[in-house]
């Protein structure tokens, strides 16, 4: 039987994987990954050639891939499983895979590494004894605005990854809903332009309103202080 790894690769930094995770891409009979181009540029650093490499995430088959994958794991082929950057089936479609290879009774192994989750929130300077993790938002304002009200109202830190097309929208509606709640906005983590601008909700969406940022971005939001006005 076949194990799936779930292999987190750098979110930037390229010296920021683990020698454990080369040496499962090295070994793995099969490589699925969310670009090839983007998992080469990693394989090549390490000079590791992988046995097999595919693409896991087009957009309109993942029944399908999920279906060969397994299938591959049942003739006792190892499956490594990667994302662009981080930590795959978080936010993401490996979440499919996991639970089809676990319902076929294989192995499901995590190889943990880079998360830009986890990175935003200890660097983010608040609160992280309790955290919830949404991944993407809403496309829409009200339904944004509704997801940013429960979240608040939940009194922890909410960690959230956001398109740069669409920082400033998801700024402005976490000021309407509450202008004092603290916020950090966390762009290019590990990467030459990394930046980690901190504020509160008001003071972010001004900043951002006008701004056209590049890149992965993650925002925290906490609840304001209490007693705060």
């Amino acid at each position: 039987m076949g194990k799936l790894y779930l292999v987190a690769t750098p979110i930037g930094n390229l010296d920021d994987v683990s020698p454990r995770a080369l040496r499962i891409l090295q070994q793995a009979h099969v490589v699925a990954c969310e670009d090839t181009r983007r998992t080469q540029i990693l394989l090549r650093r390490y000079e590791i050639r992988a046995k097999h490499l595919m693409s896991f995430y087009g957009r309109f088959d993942h029944r399908r891939k999920v279906g060969g994958l397994v299938g591959q794991l049942d003739r006792g082929w190892d499956v490594a499983l990667v994302t662009d950057a981080g930590t795959p089936a978080l936010s993401d479609p490996g979440e499919a895979l996991v639970a089809a290879a676990i319902a076929a009774g294989h192995d499901v192994v995590p190889v943990p590494g880079p998360a830009a989750a986890i990175a935003a929130l200890v660097a983010s300077g608040l609160p992280t004894r309790e955290f919830t993790f949404v991944g993407f938002t809403p496309k829409k304002s009200g339904a944004r605005r509704t997801l940013l009200r429960e979240l608040l109202a939940r009194g922890r830190t909410a960690v959230l990854y956001e398109s740069p097309h669409r920082i400033a929208d998801l700024l402005a509606d976490l000021a309407a809903e509450e202008p004092r709640a603290r916020v950090a906005v966390a762009r290019e983590l590990t990467k030459l332009h990394e930046e980690i601008a901190r504020g509160d909700a008001a003071e972010m969406a001004a900043r951002y309103a006008s701004a056209r940022p590049k890149g992965e971005i993650t925002v925290v939001i906490a609840p304001p202080r209490e007693g705060e006005s």
